[in-house]
């Protein structure tokens, strides 16, 4: 009664009054994605809440409030509080991995500066990883089940660089990740439907998360004394310290953090972000590849090119502006997620407009509602997206152009008018691994194979708000005469012939 009270001020999308609410959140869970657009569609630049059985979803449309919300202290709107209240973290993985995190600062840290030095082995396992993962024998179609053979590959090439050889390669590591992964997310749903009350009591049967964090630390524990052994006896920096997450993690971590449990819960937390985003992206990727042959040659000549000039790298790949374009388009026309950017309001926060956010309520950006969009800027009169219900693969690369700066409508570079990987302090601190990783697989399948589904383009399953690529669709590959994916050595080799 309260809260309905507190939230008056802000338009709700269906009925608003106590018991009519209710009717609104039966609409919600059968017509949610409909609600998200008509409230973006009617309350544009504003707020507008829409009920559901337990509580409300507060919405926040347009660019200044998504600046507003960007610019906010943490101290104000929290995003780990809302992390730990919408996934339920505290019941599914634990309250310690958010008490103080320190993921975070290792991926922005050495994570991200340690992309160029091993982006040879990221490229010789994407390579070694597409070999087993796809058959190709002569001039003979091989079709596999995109989702799961993209998913090995991600898992693959993430570990390379989070834990090396040999364990990146090992079958039950692969597994126990990918396990983990779709563990934490059918926790989520689980509690997410249970009633408050009831979640204490239900999340216990959940046993399948600590029965991973049990299974990789056969993986990992006697690795992690090992290194805490070398570090006690030589120091921090000692010679020949491996350069892995590992050793990111302990020079980072403090007390408890540095204890296996929480090293080894970390390292699956990060695969799961890692495997999660990307194999979700890379293969949205390759159903929009496989279903428009227009843009294959055009991409591939893009990558040949480079190689030719300057070579494969991390600094050079910024400069795949149509294949950035491509993957970036594909993304804006499929979601990651329903709503992004979500922060809990710690205590009550005022917007400019006047609109006050009480404690304790969770806000969020429809992320769908803003890459469709139409409209003009206010404060510019620029078409946001023109034609946006047409994919237009190189779309970005022609903005790229036309506005005459580089990096300004690249994938990597956050905007108010594209939310794949948030904005503000808390956007996505892996972005940079995710793209490198994505480009560099988009460029072997380019120059290794010819590519096509095999029964069109598959539609994306749909569940309540939320919707994902097909996992079920096959792509038929084909290996091409003659290819190579050229390490920098044979890069600089084939230039010079």
């Amino acid at each position: 009664m309260g809260l309905i009270f507190q939230l008056r001020s802000i338009p709700t999308v269906g009925p608003s009054g106590i018991l009519a609410s209710y009717i609104g959140a039966v609409r919600f869970l059968l017509h949610g994605r409909e609600m998200l657009q008509e409230g973006y569609n009617k309350y544009r630049g504003s707020f507008f809440k829409i009920p559901t059985l337990t509580s409300w979803i507060i919405v926040a449309s347009g660019g200044p409030l998504v600046d507003e919300i960007r610019r906010a202290p943490d101290n104000a709107l929290s995003t780990t509080a809302a992390i730990r209240e919408v996934l339920l973290t505290d019941l599914t993985i634990g309250p310690e991995q958010f008490d103080d995190p320190f993921n975070a600062e290792v991926i922005k840290g050495p994570l991200t500066r340690n992309i160029g030095a091993k982006f040879l082995d990221i490229q010789a396992e994407i390579s070694a990883a597409f070999e087993e993962y796809i058959p190709v024998k002569g001039d003979e179609w091989t079709k596999v089940t995109a989702y799961t053979t993209i998913m090995n590959v991600v898992c693959r090439t993430s570990n390379r660089m989070l834990v090396g050889l040999p364990l990146c390669r090992d079958p039950d590591w692969i597994q126990l990740n990918q396990k983990f992964t779709l563990d934490i997310i059918t926790g989520t749903i689980v509690l997410n439907f249970t009633p408050d009350v009831l979640r204490p009591i239900v999340a216990p049967f959940l046993r399948a998360i600590p029965r991973g964090i049990q299974r990789a630390t056969k993986h990992l524990e006697s690795l992690i004394r090992e290194r805490q052994e070398q570090e006690a006896q030589y120091g921090d920096d000692w010679s020949g310290k491996p350069n892995d997450v590992i050793s990111w993690m302990l020079h980072i971590a403090k007390g408890q953090q540095r204890s296996i449990q929480e090293i080894v819960t970390s390292v699956l937390i990060m695969n799961f972000a890692a495997l999660h985003t990307t194999t979700v992206c890379t293969t949205y990727v390759m159903y929009e590849l496989a279903t428009r042959p227009e843009y294959i040659q055009p991409l591939r000549d893009e990558i040949e090119a480079l190689i030719a000039g300057e070579g494969l790298s991390k600094d050079t790949i910024n400069k795949l502006w149509k294949a950035d374009s491509f993957i970036k388009e594909c993304m804006r026309v499929h979601e990651l997620t329903p709503l992004t950017m979500r922060r809990k309001a710690l205590k009550d926060f005022t917007f400019s407009d006047g609109t006050t956010i009480p404690a304790g309520c969770i806000i969020s950006v429809p992320y769908n509602a803003i890459h469709t969009d139409a409209a003009k800027y206010e404060y510019s009169h620029q078409v946001i997206y023109a034609n946006p219900e047409i994919f237009d693969g190189f779309r970005f690369e022609k903005m790229r152009v036309q506005d005459s700066e580089d990096t300004k409508n690249q994938l990597a570079s956050l905007g108010l008018d594209y939310v794949l990987f948030g904005n503000g302090r808390h956007a996505c601190a892996g972005r940079f691994f995710v793209i490198a990783e994505m480009k560099l697989m988009l460029a072997y399948v380019l120059l290794n194979y010819d590519i096509e589904m095999e029964d069109g383009h598959p539609r994306n399953w749909q569940f309540w708000i939320h919707s994902g690529p097909d996992m079920t669709a096959k792509i038929r590959f084909r290996k091409r005469k003659g290819a190579l994916f050229m390490t920098n050595e044979l890069q600089r080799s084939h230039r010079k012939l």
